[in-house]
């Protein structure tokens, strides 16, 4: 019996390791298939009630392959451990047919109760360099562990799982086992980073839709009383703040006077042009606000260079241009 199981896992390692070249060679230097057979005898100990003779022989196994099975595993027919150093199988775990396992691989419990607590993997799964399956959880048939991955929740047939925590990024629903391709599997972050984009790209049409409709309300809307407006449009730059000084810019005398014609207000600010970092943005928040006004239609933004210090120098006047850019110009 015995026997038989070495040739199929021979078989399986030629299949599935394109370094095997022989047999023999095989036979004689792949610690995988070492720690396969010393757990096969060592698990007939364990079941015969043996338990202190199946331990040591793990335990030797364990010195001489770096691969640490506990007797009490299940493992299934042509199973392969391709490496192998640092693999660890829990007690309660079960491996089922055609299974690869590659180096450093964890088959572990999350609790210190007895019991199941070790995971079931099903026929031709895959689990790759450094993953940890953890509890009693169970993996679908051909799914696949991507190297480094953490699982901790049961993965279904056929499907692909990577990252920590891990986290499904296909399912295939695959029927045959099939290579383990870090490189070209999915990537589950870059995927809700996209459809993030996708949706701030709908949201922005929506918001396009909304200021269409809010040209179309400011066309209906009723003239407003000269004085009132006044008294709206200082209120509205009220709610503007200078984030250098955390007052509004009213009150801080950036704003010298405004100037309303029809649906048209000017603004007329003094700001150190030379050492401002937060013209454009103030200039910016003064446009986009007093917009939001259902009776303003233009806004035209002046900005007058106060120097602070020095009541000498030239005054230039900046304002923007047709295109939305500054330019300055200069007065005596």
């Amino acid at each position: 019996m015995i026997g038989t199981q070495i040739r199929e896992d021979i078989r399986a390692i030629l299949e599935k390791d394109p370094a095997a070249r022989s047999r023999v060679e095989i036979l004689f230097c792949y610690p995988g298939l070492h720690a396969l057979v010393v757990h096969r005898i060592a698990h007939k100990l364990w079941v015969m009630d043996h338990r202190l003779g199946a331990r040591f022989l793990s335990h030797l196994s364990r010195l001489f392959t770096g691969i640490e099975i506990h007797p009490g595993a299940t493992i299934g027919r042509r199973v392969v451990i391709d490496h192998g150093m640092g693999v660890v199988i829990g007690e309660t775990a079960q491996v089922g047919d055609e299974v690869l396992l590659y180096m450093g691989v964890v088959l572990g419990g999350t609790t210190l109760t007895k019991g199941k607590r070790h995971p079931t993997l099903r026929k031709g799964v895959v689990i790759g360099s450094g993953a940890a399956v953890l509890g009693p959880i169970t993996v679908g048939e051909y799914a696949k562990v991507g190297a480094g991955a953490v699982v901790v929740r049961d993965v279904p047939p056929g499907a692909t799982v990577v990252g920590v925590p891990g986290k499904i990024a296909g399912l295939e629903r695959r029927t045959t086992q099939d290579d383990i391709r870090d490189n070209a599997m999915p990537d589950p972050t870059l995927r809700v980073i996209s459809r993030m984009l996708e949706r701030q790209s709908a949201l922005e049409e929506k918001i396009s839709k909304l200021e269409t409709d809010l040209v179309c309300i400011k066309q209906l809307a009723p003239i407003t009383p000269i004085s009132d407006r006044e008294a709206e449009i200082w209120a509205a730059l009220r709610q503007i703040i200078d984030p250098e000084i955390g007052h509004n810019v009213v009150d801080v005398g950036l704003i010298k006077t405004i100037t309303i014609t029809g649906e048209e207000v000017h603004v007329e600010m003094a700001l150190n042009t030379e050492s401002c970092p937060l013209l454009d943005y103030l200039v910016n928040q003064v446009e986009n606000r007093l917009k939001l006004i259902c009776w303003v239609s233009t806004v035209h933004v002046e900005v007058i260079h106060d120097p602070w210090e020095s009541a000498t120098c030239l005054n230039p006047l900046i304002h923007r241009n047709g295109t939305g850019e500054l330019e300055k110009k200069h007065e005596p």
